[in-house]
């Protein structure tokens, strides 16, 4: 681990809001995309004791997760819900892959678009599966097979989970989508996800009831995409009902009344996902009743 640095050594003086132990790598070359990008690893409470391997959980927009001062838009607050979840007995690593700003929209996208060109998405997929899995495995004690190991993003970055899931189904064995752009080059993933073959694990999404605002009662044009959002959610979730996915057991659904698209949302969220997800792949039980008070499921 010699390349991995404190987090919170790296800028003297800054006014961090990490809490527990976050390692960063910096530079990381990834020869899909030919770009550099520092990667963040959030280590479980229990990690110094040596006896453990843990499950992994590759998370996008990774400048996004741990620490206001680094955030563009809002923190996850991601290692405060693990540290609270620690609580529980759910632990695991987290893998903040920060985004490359004017490269985000094309690396998150895994189909062309003709607004917006060609994606990259296998190509970012390809960075994650070929270069940052090995690099992860190689310095940390995880689980690698596919059960112990998953995605999580929100908008596009929940777009690639869904995609990864199923492209990606000897690697990612569990994904999340907070209100996934769904919408993007034209539905496309409905066709892909719906001609995918049925690949074990756990899936969650949610969305909002008021992604585009529309709180005021004239913002009717923002109702209507708000609720084109939320419609859309409801259809993917029928779509992988009908595959063979099971509410509350292989598949978990939140729509969050007056909810908006932003990071805020998706911290107050996440709870909810991970406990969801990172519940032992054996028993692929259901989210405990205390939790679950919002499901659209």
């Amino acid at each position: 681990m010699k390349n991995w640095q404190d987090y919170n050594g790296r800028e003297t003086g800054a006014n961090h809001t990490v809490v527990g132990t976050v390692k960063v790598r910096e530079r990381v070359w990834s020869p899909q995309l030919k770009n550099r990008r520092d990667i963040l690893v959030y280590l479980p409470p229990s990690y110094d004791d040596g006896k453990r391997r843990y499950p992994v959980l590759y998370m996008h927009d990774g400048q996004n997760l741990f620490d206001e001062t680094s955030s563009y838009a809002g923190e996850w607050r991601v290692d405060e819900t693990m540290q609270q979840l620690s609580h529980s007995g759910i632990e695991a690593i987290i893998v903040g892959v920060p985004n490359m700003e004017r490269e985000r929209l094309s690396e998150y996208s895994p189909f062309g678009d003709a607004r917006h060109g060609p994606g990259n998405g296998d190509k970012y997929l390809s960075f994650l599966v070929d270069t940052l899995k090995p690099l992860i495995d190689r310095d940390f004690p995880t689980h690698t097979d596919r059960s112990h190991t998953g995605l999580l993003g929100s908008s596009m970055g929940g777009l690639i989970s869904l995609y990864g899931f199923f492209r990606c189904r000897d690697v990612f064995g569990f994904a999340g989508a907070m209100s996934p752009s769904l919408w993007y080059a034209n539905r496309a993933i409905y066709a892909y996800v719906q001609e995918a073959p049925y690949t074990p694990g756990k899936i969650y999404l949610d969305v909002g009831t008021r992604e585009y605002g529309g709180s005021s009662i004239t913002e009717k044009a923002a109702r209507r995409q708000s609720r084109r959002h939320y419609a859309g959610v409801r259809h993917m979730k029928r779509l992988l009902v009908k595959k063979g996915y099971r509410p509350r057991r292989d598949l978990f659904v939140i729509e969050e009344r007056d909810a908006g698209h932003n990071e805020p949302a998706w911290a107050r969220r996440l709870p909810l996902a991970l406990q969801f997800l990172l519940a032992s792949p054996g028993t692929n039980g259901p989210v405990p009743e205390s939790a679950a008070g919002e499901s659209g499921s």
